[in-house]
């Protein structure tokens, strides 16, 4: 039975227990505390102590005083910071900006228990708490807003974040090689404005060190849009730990400094930081306010590899994790999902043999270890690269060996399969075996869109490549009698997508007999090339203009032709058929996407028959936010 002396510990008197007289590292987290290798505080707090550190754990803070920071004593060495798995604004609100009414991350679901802008909030309590103390911050918040970067929120571009939460050094990347560097030379006795050399971290300088490639300035990029798409451009090139650079971005009368990335861990390493002794799970403090939900996808799931060569524009993995793949050993794997079987809640079932995408094990391609990745080119989008090493050999290895496995009932691969990177292997194996063995019902594919020119936009294949896998699939379901689904992720209103690409959407699904009960608004975050593109209204990686739709109103017309079949959507789709010049669509003929007249009881009847929830009012501080 695990209890909260198997965590770390997170009170005065958790380390009383211990019998410390004090401790050397304050790790703090937006998240709730779970002790899973799934979540960033948890990993950066076991690696530490991996290391022969006493590490102390302080998640979800009251950040309205420095009184919560400090209950626990100054730390010796020094405090790490992170917002948690999320930006804490995509954590808090909508891509249409209204506040969230559930936070997954927080304790009973609860919003309003982390600040906006989490990393600036803590850093700035941690450095009223411990004057002087060596403050490092860190996770996906720090890392994407490394420069400085376009805030959806705001509607402006910020300074790096370094600047605002007053560092002295910032960790970009997974950060296990950063974090452990840092501290052995802080217990050595070095003086942190000194820790100028370390890769995968930033820093401020008066001057930039011999040899760093300039970035247009914050104020270029706050005042000429094209400066900061060539920030941008510079930013994903140089983000390589063979060939990348070391940046220079200066602000005012500083110099933001960014030092090329960490190599990426390889296998023995990964496989030492997920097997540090996590719990894997929430901590006991939360069991009387209804838990923590986020652990329950993640309980009985495995992270097999690292990074994503994938290249979405619109998603964050390669300019956090990087595009070089890594994997775990098979013994490994093996090693977490025997001791998920001595799980009192273990039902059989492993929900998970993932990452950022599945079917990654190895590099995209030979040459990138020596040479790096390609700077300007995408190894598979719109068209795979013809040195695309697309061999799922080793992956169906690891999923064989996990099915035998005693206990075990079913293993299914759930997180992301890349289905054009899937199409490249000619031997069919993996895709055969997919089929028969590890989709739980549903597959989840993304093909986000069905026009050419915008899937361009958004670095993904085109349609064709999709419709080619789903005939696969329907072939193969059919071969071992099953009765699969694939749920495929749309996305409405990215740059490059006029009313009209929307229209020719609806028409694909028409014309597929899909109805998508999920849909996604684009959401420009901190980072990402589609963010760029949508603020600056060009493409970075060729300067060429972009149509972005902005207005609120669009948009919603854009999301509607999605959901055409949604009785609700009704006079928004007439609405956008009419703008778009496609009357033709209205009507009751065949290939018609709406009648002329709205259907009764429009506001609350769902495409299944079903009814729309009441939405439940937020709880926490204050109550709706």
């Amino acid at each position: 039975m695990i209890n909260a002396r198997d965590f770390l510990p997170v009170s005065a008197e958790d380390m009383a227990a211990r019998g410390w007289d004090g401790y050397d590292f304050l790790v703090v987290g937006g998240d709730a505390h779970i002790d899973h290798p799934s979540f960033g505080t948890a990993v950066i707090a076991r690696v530490l102590e991996a290391e022969g550190f006493r590490v102390a754990v302080l998640c979800q803070p009251d950040w309205h005083s420095a009184e919560a920071f400090a209950a626990m004593g100054r730390p010796h060495l020094g405090v790490m910071i992170g917002a948690g798995n999320l930006d804490s604004m995509v954590a808090h609100y909508t891509a249409g900006k209204h506040p969230r009414r559930e936070d997954f991350y927080s304790p009973g679901r609860t919003t309003g228990l982390r600040p906006d802008r989490a990393v600036t909030v803590y850093a700035n309590r941690a450095r009223e708490a411990f004057p002087g103390l060596p403050l490092v911050i860190g996770s996906l918040e720090a890392s994407l807003r490394r420069f400085a970067h376009y805030d959806y929120w705001q509607d402006k571009v910020r300074r790096s974040v370094i600047f605002d939460a007053k560092a002295d050094l910032l960790v970009y990347g997974m950060g296990e090689y950063a974090t452990i560097e840092i501290a052995r030379r802080l217990a050595a006795g070095e003086d942190i404005a000194d820790m100028h050399d370390i890769r995968g971290t930033a820093y401020i300088a008066k001057e930039p060190p011999a040899g760093a490639l300039a970035l247009p300035s914050y104020e270029e990029v706050c005042a000429d849009r094209r400066k900061y798409a060539e920030a941008t451009r510079i930013e994903y090139a140089e983000h390589d730990p063979v060939r990348g650079k070391t940046l220079a971005q200066k602000h005012g009368d500083r110099f933001l400094v960014v030092n090329p990335p960490s190599m990426p861990l390889p296998t023995a390493e990964l496989d030492r930081v997920a097997e540090l002794p996590y719990t894997r799970e929430v901590h006991p403090m939360y069991e009387a306010m209804g838990g923590v939900p986020a652990i329950d996808e993640v309980r009985f799931s495995v992270i097999h590899n690292r990074g994503c060569f994938g290249g979405c524009s619109f998603c964050a993995l390669a300019f956090h994790q990087g595009r070089m793949v890594t994997s775990r050993s098979h013994e490994s794997v093996i090693r977490e999902v025997e001791a998920m079987t001595r799980h009192p809640l273990w039902k059989g079932y492993v929900s998970d043999v993932g990452g950022p995408s599945a079917n990654f094990r190895r590099p995209s391609c030979k040459k990138q270890l020596k040479s790096g990745l390609c700077p300007n080119r995408s190894c598979l989008a719109p068209t795979p690269c013809p040195n695309i090493d697309a061999d799922h050999s080793d992956y169906l290895a690891l999923l064989r060996k996990l099915r035998k496995l005693p206990g075990v009932k079913k293993v299914f691969v759930r997180s992301g399969i890349r289905y054009d990177y899937m199409l490249c292997d000619k031997s069919g194996a993996f895709f055969s075996e997919l089929v028969r063995y590890h989709v739980s019902g549903q597959l989840k594919v993304a093909p986000e869109h069905c026009i050419d020119s915008v899937l361009d936009y958004m670095g993904k294949p085109h349609i064709d490549v999709y419709e080619r896998f789903m005939a696969e699939y329907r072939k193969l379901n059919k071969r071992f009698d099953k009765e699969q689904y694939v749920v495929p992720y749309l996305m409405s209103s990215h740059p490059g997508s006029t009313l009209q690409s929307a229209v020719a959407l609806a028409e694909f699904l028409h014309r597929t007999g899909r109805r998508p009960e999920q849909v996604q608004d684009f959401y420009p975050t901190p980072g990402t090339l589609s963010t760029c593109m949508y603020y600056t209204g060009l493409d970075p990686r060729d300067m060429s203009e972009v149509y972005v739709p902005r207005s609120a109103h669009e948009k919603a017309m854009q999301r509607a032709l999605l959901q055409y079949t949604v009785p609700a959507n009704h006079r928004l789709v007439v609405e956008a058929l009419r703008a778009a010049g496609r009357e033709d669509l209205i009507g009751c003929g065949k290939g018609c996407l709406v009648k002329p007249y709205a259907p009764r009881r429009a506001e609350n009847k769902l495409p299944d028959g079903g009814r729309e929830p009441k939405p439940r009012p937020a709880r926490g501080k204050g109550g709706r936010r």
